[in-house]
């Protein structure tokens, strides 16, 4: 991919824009065919989450425009306005939550993102299940985001923990009998300092036991735009591609 000034945002009215984005899915696409074809793995089986934080709705409505269905956010206060700025254009994306979420947002969420990969509470969960059951005809998908190495600060429930609050197990519960809500599977970031292979190896750990009692919560985000290939190696069904398809964003925002 051709390097980007990662202090200059692109233009989204730029003539070329739409061709730098068509090139970035290219090639994104690519590496996630040729990751599934080494892995032994079916193409099918992975999507693609673009992550348009920080990005215009006019790149989101050109990404629609080039076949791109799923679109992730990670900031209710950005998402938000930008949800309504493209379905007022037309475009109807699956847009995922992916952000950590606080439960006085879940209103609002609920009203745009079809998919919230954050939950790792059952307190999250249930008043993430109350704003749904208010604010929409169907329930939101969840997926239960995962701490790998067990740090607080970037959130996560607590494989093989008993907490009633934020224990992998209390909290999946929580999420599978809620009427609002559908357990759809897990989420996972690879800690700071952990290499992709240690990480999604770990996770995969947690996700063959997660399923042997949520047989049907299948899916698994894991991976970004720099370690797509590992997590599709160890399951993933799910990747979350910012800048390998977007471009790097501003550091000045």
């Amino acid at each position: 991919m051709t390097d980007v000034n990662p202090t200059v945002r692109p233009d989204p009215g730029h003539p070329d824009r739409r061709a730098e984005l068509a090139a970035g899915l290219a090639r994104v696409r690519s590496r996630i065919a040729d990751a599934c074809a080494a892995a032994g793995r079916d193409r099918a089986e992975v999507t693609m989450v673009a992550v348009t934080k920080t990005y215009p709705a006019s790149d989101v409505l050109a990404l629609a425009g080039l076949g791109v269905v799923d679109m992730g956010e990670n900031r209710d206060q950005e998402a938000a306005g930008k949800a309504a700025e493209v379905a007022a254009a037309g475009a109807t994306p699956r847009w995922h939550f992916i952000g950590q979420l606080q439960r006085n947002k879940c209103r609002s969420v609920v009203r745009y993102a079809d998919v919230v990969q954050s939950v790792d509470s059952v307190r999250l969960a249930r008043a993430l299940d109350a704003a749904a059951l208010a604010g929409r005809d169907r329930p939101v998908e969840v997926l239960v985001q995962v701490s790998i190495d067990a740090d607080p600060a970037r959130g996560g429930a607590l494989p093989g923990s008993a907490d009633a609050d934020v224990g992998l197990g209390p909290v999946a519960e929580a999420v599978a009998g809620a009427a609002g809500l559908r357990l759809a599977g897990l989420m996972a970031v690879a800690p700071l300092g952990w290499e992709p292979e240690r990480a999604f190896a770990r996770l995969a750990e947690v996700a063959q036991a997660f399923r042997a009692t949520h047989p049907e919560a299948v899916a698994l985000s894991a991976g970004m735009s720099g370690d797509l290939e590992a997590a599709i190696r160890h399951g993933a069904t799910h990747v979350r591609v910012g800048s390998a398809l977007l471009g790097m964003r501003s550091t000045l925002r």
